[in-house]
């Protein structure tokens, strides 16, 4: 399985707050295995623009500590799956527990009034 998951990063691990990350990693995952891990600056954070920025990079998955449904929807636009919840360590061992089905994901993290969503799925 070939994916590429997008993280948003503060101090090199997972930001709580994904609008006000720092960096984002951006993983290729092929037949299970991390290949490389890319970190870009991300724009400055305006409603929408890091879902079309994000999905630049051909990016099928984004795991993120806590989000606002409105990013959801947006990402799921772009036809990236949303999982919300992650806790915040390295980028690379979230992908490693996220590839074997053993990341521990809990509530939203974002505080914007949003229900709990442990995982979204755009397909």
């Amino acid at each position: 399985m070939n994916k590429k998951i997008a993280l948003p990063l503060q101090n090199g691990v997972l930001c709580e707050h994904f609008g006000h990350c720092q960096q984002f990693a951006i993983i290729e995952v092929e037949n299970g295995a991390i290949v490389n891990i890319d970190t870009q600056t991300p724009p400055a954070h305006e409603p929408g623009v890091y879902p079309r920025w994000v999905a630049q990079y051909g990016v099928t998955d984004v795991i993120a500590a806590g989000m606002g449904q409105r990013a959801i929807n947006l990402f799921h636009e772009q036809n990236i799956n949303v999982f919300i919840g992650a806790p915040l360590i390295d980028p690379k061992e979230i992908v490693t527990q996220f590839m074997d089905d053993k990341l521990q994901l809990s509530a939203n993290y974002c505080g914007q009034g949003d229900k709990p969503n442990k995982g979204s799925s755009n397909k």
